[in-house]
């Protein structure tokens, strides 16, 4: 039998930093994962961005995890000897309503907030876009190239027979109190990174997941700057390929299916035939399902009953970002017992968890 430290469910965003930062600290790993090219990691824009919301307010802890992203990025990105995973670059936000342009005003002109400003070009922007009101440039975001990063830690994998590419059974897995044993492999924990397959997880589907969906199109806009990524309701952010951008997204929580659906790229064709002066050629619809939950906080650590099984799961539309600080967190909980932020822990949910259904 194959004798290894931790057995990993999925290689999304959050299992490939899991699996990066054990293998950073000199633990032996094996990865299962089945590939799907519409997982939310997959489908993700790659953006990191500091503002979120109405209100226009930071993101949750964002002081601390967007450093930490662009390090960890970085890092991997040397190691796999990827060039310009991670680009700094700015949002140019094209503020839709006057409610969102009197926050914007207090927050740059009351709280002198540093990372935005009211862009001065707009003469320049409006050859580009339609636009009704001021436009506020925001600051240290990032455009993450995801696609290449999934694809190049998944070649390292197979590369070194680290992964298995089939759907994981929980009915062929052993789990005792204190090893995992599954289809000839042995570990000291199993660690469920797996995103919309957490509904089926039989040790954590009693955790308040709400799923949605999202959808985006990848268009083609010759002409357009590659040097922003461009907001107003739709987000349209530069690929890698030349005129390619991506463009969406919604969040849809009543959906049929996780299927393109042609009522999205109506309205986003729509919407840019109106918000865009240039031509653009629609190229790809992709669509997935996000693992997003109740209270916008991942669950992170191990179960409070079941100590073999963990998880890392439930970080939404902020993968990109929370991913990689929270696989850091959990990676240095278990090689060091080191504390992760009460309000990801999933012990939070000790209750809840206590009485599997």
């Amino acid at each position: 039998m194959k004798q290894v430290d931790y057995l990993i469910l999925g290689q999304g965003i959050s299992g490939t930093f899991l699996s990066f930062f054990l293998f950073q600290e000199g633990q032996t790993f094996h990865v299962i994962d089945e590939y799907r090219p519409n997982t939310a990691s997959r489908v993700s824009s790659g953006v990191i961005n500091p503002v979120t919301g109405r209100r226009v307010v930071k993101t949750w802890m964002a002081d601390d995890i967007i450093p930490f992203a662009k390090k960890a990025y970085n890092k991997i990105g040397y190691f796999l000897r990827l060039e310009n995973l991670a680009q700094e670059i700015s949002i140019i936000d094209f503020v839709p309503t006057p409610q969102m342009l009197e926050a914007f005003h207090k927050r740059i002109t009351d709280e002198k907030e540093e990372s935005m400003t009211f862009h001065q070009n707009k003469e320049l922007l409006r050859t580009r876009f339609n636009f009704p009101f001021e436009v506020v440039e925001i600051k240290s975001s990032l455009n993450i190239n995801i696609w290449e990063l999934l694809t190049a830690w998944r070649d390292y994998l197979k590369k070194f027979d680290l992964i298995s590419e089939k759907k994981f059974d929980w009915n062929d897995c052993l789990v005792a109190t204190n090893h995992v044993e599954y289809n000839g492999i042995s570990a000291k924990k199993i660690l469920c990174c797996e995103g919309v397959e957490g509904m089926n997880n039989p040790y954590f589907k009693s955790l308040p997941f709400a799923f949605n969906k999202g959808e985006a199109l990848i268009v083609s806009i010759p002409g357009l700057s590659k040097e922003h990524i461009y907001k107003m309701s739709y987000t349209i952010v530069p690929l890698a390929e030349k005129d390619l951008f991506w463009v969406g997204s919604d969040y849809e929580r009543n959906y049929i299916d996780e299927k393109p659906s042609a009522m999205f790229r109506a309205m986003v064709e729509n919407y840019l035939q109106h918000w865009l002066k240039l031509p653009f050629t629609v190229v790809e619809h992709i669509a997935s399902i996000r693992p997003a939950n109740l209270e916008r906080r991942p669950f992170v650590g191990l179960h409070p009953v079941f100590p073999s099984v963990g998880i890392l799961n439930g970080l939404g539309t902020k993968g990109a970002s929370l991913g990689p600080f929270f696989a850091y967190q959990l990676a240095h909980h278990l090689v060091y017992n080191r504390e992760i932020e009460l309000l990801a822990d999933v012990k939070r949910f000790e209750k809840t968890l206590t009485i599997r259904k």
